[in-house]
């Protein structure tokens, strides 16, 4: 009897070993995924799905190419919604009905007199109010009305529309995902943050702080030697820094630090003050038209991504208050317009270390996570900081996703199996700081 268990057993572990090695081989094609790891981003979002047999992942482009979605939902008059890269193509002639930055909305209440509420309201050219119970809401103008729109709304819509990507990719509905949010999210919010996912028809198997996800992404939890991770988080409009310890494929958060007004549109909103001022000097006109202001923050942004690569770059404005104009903004001229903020980055690390008895040396890795830390001068800072280069081999914007897509394939099963990482929730709570310079 033992002998006949023992051949049926050894029978269907060499039908698993052929059917993987088929699959592996490109004999059969491999499974249709059933789960995808998605990145909510402040400024960007993304998807990914983890590759069976292979054990890749995979981050997979829209329509237009874009495998970083810009977090930003557009309402036409009409009623048409427009998501992501056409949102934001259309954003310069309907600034009022265009909603980005939701995510720093989400779960969160807040009081109408707040110092630091009515700063930020000023800093969106759409409208933000507050319900009853002091949540936020945007009012957007339809041709059918005034419509309320919730900041998990504005999520669940982003998050369909990835959705739509892993649909149309696979030929199948991809019914579950494991969603990432910020180390300091506390319960509400990420609470909210699965009622944007389960507005958008999605089951969450699994809420993973991004700093958890970014370690994922380049295999940490596998790398012997490894005991703290610092993982630094530049973005479009947060600062986050989280020290990791990590044992026996166990992560702890151990500290957070950040500046939530400290970002890659801090550095774009200080140089766009700076070409106004050089604008209107030479025209002898404000600048106050709508229109003429958001061509300019998105002509500011095209050329700090330029600056990552080249030491200058010519910004071409036709605007309708002064007409054509043109100016050489340098790699130099932008660093000095926002050295203090620069300079800035090191106070969330030094605060992260603090709060846990660690001084630089103590860090064995260093991730770098958010577009903004493509900016040389970032990169500078956080290396000459520990002495030692940071990870660069995984893009900073698809980290976080990465690892979010790692995680869903171990919990759907996928071939190669593995063991992933756990992550232990923490009681540690953030430290908040913010830009010596207000004006900023």
């Amino acid at each position: 009897m033992s002998t006949s268990v023992s051949l049926i057993g050894g029978g269907i572990l060499v039908l698993l070993i052929a059917g993987y090695l088929a699959q592996r081989n490109g004999l059969v094609p491999p499974p249709t995924p059933k789960i995808a790891g998605i990145d909510l981003g402040t400024t960007f979002s993304s998807i990914g799905v983890y590759q069976a047999v292979t054990g890749d992942t995979e981050i997979l482009p829209d329509i237009l190419g874009k495998r970083s979605v810009p977090s930003v939902v557009g309402f036409l008059k009409n009623g048409t919604v427009l998501i992501g890269t056409r949102a934001v193509e259309q954003q310069e002639h309907n600034p009022k009905n265009t909603i980005y930055d939701a995510k720093r909305f989400i779960g969160k209440t807040f009081k109408s007199d707040d110092p630091q509420f009515i700063a930020d309201l000023k800093r969106y050219p759409f409208t933000v109010k507050l319900d009853s119970k002091g949540k936020a809401y945007f009012e957007v103008e339809l041709d059918t009305g005034i419509r309320k729109v919730s900041p998990e709304e504005i999520g669940s819509l982003i998050i369909k529309y990835l959705r739509e990507i892993a649909n149309d990719k696979y030929q199948t509905t991809i019914p579950q995902l494991v969603i990432s949010v910020p180390a300091e999210f506390d319960e509400n919010q990420r609470n909210y943050t699965q009622k944007a996912a389960e507005l958008a028809g999605l089951e969450v198997r699994r809420i993973v702080s991004e700093p958890t996800a970014a370690a994922l992404a380049y295999g940490l939890h596998k790398k012997k030697g490894v005991e703290y991770i610092i993982v630094f988080d530049l973005g479009g409009g947060t600062l986050d820094v989280s020290i990791l310890w990590l044992q026996g494929g166990v992560f702890v958060t151990q500290a957070m630090a950040g500046n939530n007004r400290l970002g890659g549109q801090d550095f774009n909103e200080r140089t766009q003050k700076h070409l106004i001022q050089i604008i209107e000097k030479k025209f002898d006109k404000k600048i106050v038209d709508k229109e003429d202001i958001q061509q300019i923050r998105l002509a500011i942004e095209e050329a700090k991504l330029r600056l990552t690569d080249v030491p200058s770059t010519n910004i071409r404005l036709h605007l309708r208050t002064v007409g054509e104009f043109n100016y050489e903004l340098t790699r130099k001229e932008f660093e000095e317009l926002n050295k203090d903020l620069f300079d800035s980055i090191v106070d969330p690390l030094e605060a992260a270390l603090a709060d846990c008895n660690l001084k630089p040396e103590d860090i064995d890795e260093i991730v770098l996570v958010g577009g903004s830390t493509r900016i040389p001068k970032v990169r500078q800072v956080v290396g000459s900081y520990f002495g030692k280069a940071p990870n660069y081999g995984v893009d900073p914007e698809l980290a976080v996703v990465t690892g979010a897509a790692v995680q869903a394939g171990v919990i759907g099963g996928g071939w190669p199996l593995q063991v992933t990482a756990m992550e232990l929730p923490t009681n540690r709570r953030k430290v908040h700081l913010y830009t010596h310079n207000s004006e900023a």
